[in-house]
């Protein structure tokens, strides 16, 4: 499934990355701590957060995710939003808590997975 798909589906906003919506999301990690974020996610997982700073650019590049989605309506500070758009990462707002994106997200990918 794809990241436009995921959007479509959770009605969330677009902010950076719209060239990379065709990315292939095969799974996902939900996470505040950085470093439990590098030791356990995986390319192709969408990252969900509530971080806001550039660092997630940094991590999202590293394990080569398919994007983050930063929950709560919580938008990326100004240095974040440049870094993505540099580094090409695509960053969707979600108005819903965590928990809600987490579960809708593995709802679509789990549905997916069984067709």
């Amino acid at each position: 499934m794809d990241i436009a798909t995921v959007a479509k589906e959770l009605n969330l906003r677009l902010v950076s990355g719209s060239d990379r919506m065709k990315n292939n999301v095969t799974g996902g990690y939900t996470g505040d701590l950085l470093s439990d974020v590098m030791a356990n996610s995986h390319g192709g997982d969408i990252w969900i957060t509530r971080q806001v700073h550039q660092n997630i650019v940094a991590v999202a590049t590293l394990k080569d995710h398919a994007g983050i989605i930063l929950v709560n309506s919580c938008e990326p500070a100004k240095d974040t939003l440049e870094k993505a758009v540099q580094e090409n990462v695509p960053i969707l707002i979600s108005n819903l808590t965590a928990f809600e994106t987490t579960g809708k997200i593995y709802n679509l990918l789990n549905a997916a997975n069984n067709r």
